[in-house]
């Protein structure tokens, strides 16, 4: 066996395992398509700057989880880590504030972060997304919420809670800030020292901290939730008006924030029960001021992405549709195994699941094989003109000219 070893924090995607994620694009494509969006996929890498700039410089993901690199030329390039400043920077670059309003896309694609790779969370792992460019009304919001249950509940995810809130404007959120920042100093001795170091950086992370003596400390902390200007509460309450009235449960959590600066208003996360402390398996919310910060002109936008390898983890089994072999090519000698190479190939064509003998086992071999593979049909070449064609449910085998094989098996002869 060799030494070498796939890198630390990524993955082989063997074939069962691309069966179940065949699973989850055929229903991705479906209940994000059915409801107008479309596909995109960006550049495995992007500028730098992209991420710099849209992400957020106090991020974690910037400040210490991407992989970047000199192309050769001066020019800095970074694996993306993230899908939705790729989507912005699209939607600028090809003008499509041209289009009706709002512009609608869905990817699934691999992303890259350096960090420490743990169940369900690897260095290069895949996401599922989904973003709506170009409309601010709460309906947006609630639309994209709604379109990730649904994948969650086609999936089979277990023990799935929805956790909401709302960041309100930048303005508001500045303006909380301070007030946060002045209680975190106040209370530097409760906090964990990643939290102190951090305060001046990105105070509303200290909400997300695991240190059990630092959460005691939060809990006595203001909430942004409860400083929301009027438009942005109200905003809000439409979309859990609009929630409740499509019958989404959810808890609110003032305490939720999202890990990049870019959100605004509505943020949320599903978490499942069945992921243990690693819970969070999808989550999004609005960034209206994210395509500015790009360079483009003001313009609304929401969105979310989901993690792969944690939808599926959370999954109890996702259903997957079993192969099938219409057809079993087995020979005995090589003149009848060229002839049994043409009879696959036109099956093939013809649309039929078509295998032939190619590990050089006996007849016998080839037959207990066809039987593991479930074959529906063997037909057995013993000379380039004849055929023994066995329909393998009922077991019922006859004598057939090569040339009337395939059109036997589409017909479903019973024999």
């Amino acid at each position: 066996m060799s030494s070498i070893q796939a890198p630390r924090g990524t993955f082989d995607v063997l074939p069962a395992d691309a069966e179940r994620r065949a699973v989850l694009e055929a229903h991705a494509k479906r209940i994000l398509g059915g409801a107008g969006y479309g596909r995109i996929e960006t550049p495995t890498f992007e500028a730098t700057e992209l991420f710099a700039r849209g992400v957020g410089g106090a991020t974690d993901i910037v400040r210490k989880e991407m992989y970047s690199f000199d192309d050769g030329g001066g020019r800095s390039l970074t694996l993306r880590p993230e899908g939705t400043a790729p989507v912005a920077r699209a939607y600028m670059e090809h003008g499509m504030h041209k289009l009706p309003q709002p512009v609608k896309l869905w990817y699934l694609c691999t992303f890259f972060r350096a960090e420490a790779p743990q169940k369900g969370r690897y260095r290069q792992f895949w996401q599922v997304g989904a973003e709506a460019i170009g409309a601010a009304g709460p309906e947006t919001d609630a639309e994209l919420i709604l379109l990730l249950s649904d994948l969650l509940h086609a999936l089979g995810a277990r023990g799935v809670r929805l956790r909401l809130s709302s960041l309100g404007t930048p303005e508001t959120r500045a303006e909380y800030r301070e007030e946060l920042t002045a209680f975190l100093r106040a209370h530097e001795d409760g906090l964990s020292r990643e939290v102190v170091d951090r305060i001046d950086l990105n105070p509303l992370r200290a909400f997300d901290a695991s240190d059990e003596r630092t959460r005691e400390t939060m809990r006595a902390a203001p909430l942004l939730l409860d400083r929301l200007a009027d438009d942005d509460a109200e905003h809000f309450a439409r979309v859990r008006g609009l929630l409740d009235d499509a019958g989404i449960a959810y808890e609110l959590d003032p305490t939720l924030v999202r890990g990049l600066d870019y959100y605004s208003r509505t943020v949320f996360e599903f978490v499942s029960d069945a992921l243990g402390a690693q819970s969070g398996v999808g989550g999004g919310g609005r960034y209206d001021g994210l395509l500015e910060q790009l360079g483009g002109r003001p313009t609304p936008g929401v969105g979310w992405a989901a993690g792969v390898e944690r939808i599926l983890l959370s999954a109890a089994e996702v259903p997957v549709a079993a192969d099938v072999c219409d057809l079993f090519v087995a020979f005995a000698d090589a003149v009848a195994g060229r002839a049994a190479f043409d009879i696959a190939n036109e099956a093939r064509r013809a649309g039929l699941s078509a295998q032939l003998e190619l590990a050089g086992r006996s007849l016998k071999g080839q037959l207990k094989h066809a039987d593991r593979l479930g074959a529906r049909y063997v037909a057995i070449l013993s000379d380039d003109e004849h055929a023994s064609l066995r329909n393998m449910e009922s077991g019922d085998q006859n004598e057939i000219k090569r040339g009337a094989v395939v059109a036997a098996v589409l017909r479903g002869d019973r024999l």
